[in-house]
């Protein structure tokens, strides 16, 4: 995890993720990257000078109208001594039983992301952390340059008015091998995913296409990382970010 620590506490410094007296909501899913993303911030919290306190939630989308089983989840929550809530919701049933969409992607995830942040306002939160990272950042650019046509990414810091809550992203510095290697190295509990379009998503197809350029151009992702940090895509330059020209 030491190296993850440095990824996550080089973001939170550069972009003014986290402040003293936050209360973070962070969306446990049970993959690998949000259970590395809730150890990571309970370790910080240790070292890092910041006063902040954690919740975490994960929405059971109940496929085919089944509970899941997060049990490890709240075994690690336990251990941690962090605040755990495992909230059923319907997502599942309408994605896939409902709306029979063919392609549910869109709609999972806006339905997640309004559960997620209602639930945040509910148990009090003022900041939600999101376990996306570095290979995820260059998927999103990709994905959008490609199928909508426009330049844009996620942010690492955005603040939703509506809501009055800010998204967090501590791990967008980590490479998702460096992400792979602290679960295992952990021996953290994934709990694996049920969703029936697990592996037939256009975010594969796309994750797929970078690691062939990556073979065939070595650097490709760090360039287009580095392009969206020179830009400013989207506030990727940092809250000290000066154009180019005027450096």
């Amino acid at each position: 995890m030491q190296k993850m620590l440095g990824y996550m506490r080089k973001a939170i410094q550069e972009f003014d993720l986290i402040s003293d007296g936050d209360v973070i909501a962070v969306g446990v899913s049970g993959g690998k990257d949000s259970l590395v993303l809730l150890n990571g911030l309970v370790m910080l919290r240790r070292f890092i000078g910041i006063d902040y306190n954690i919740v975490s939630i994960t929405l059971d989308p109940q496929f085919d109208g089944v509970p899941g089983n997060y049990a490890a989840i709240e075994e690690m929550c336990r251990n941690l001594d962090v605040e755990c809530h495992i909230i059923p919701t319907h997502i599942g049933e309408i994605v896939f039983d409902v709306r029979k969409e063919s392609h549910p992607c869109s709609l999972c995830a806006r339905m997640r992301r309004g559960a997620l942040h209602d639930a945040a306002i509910e148990y009090s939160c003022n900041k939600i952390a999101l376990g996306h990272h570095f290979n995820d950042a260059v998927e999103t650019f990709i994905m959008n340059l490609f199928t909508e046509g426009r330049i844009g990414c996620f942010s690492p810091k955005s603040y939703l008015s509506r809501k009055n809550l800010t998204l967090i992203r501590p791990m967008v510095f980590a490479p998702e091998k460096e992400v792979k290697k602290a679960a295992i190295k952990n021996n953290l509990n994934i709990v694996k995913s049920k969703c029936p379009a697990d592996g037939h998503t256009n975010r594969e197809s796309t994750k797929q296409f970078i690691s062939e350029m990556d073979k065939t151009n070595k650097g490709f992702s760090d360039r287009i990382f580095g392009a969206m940090r020179r830009a400013n895509i989207d506030g990727w330059g940092g809250i000290d970010w000066i154009p180019n020209e005027k450096k």
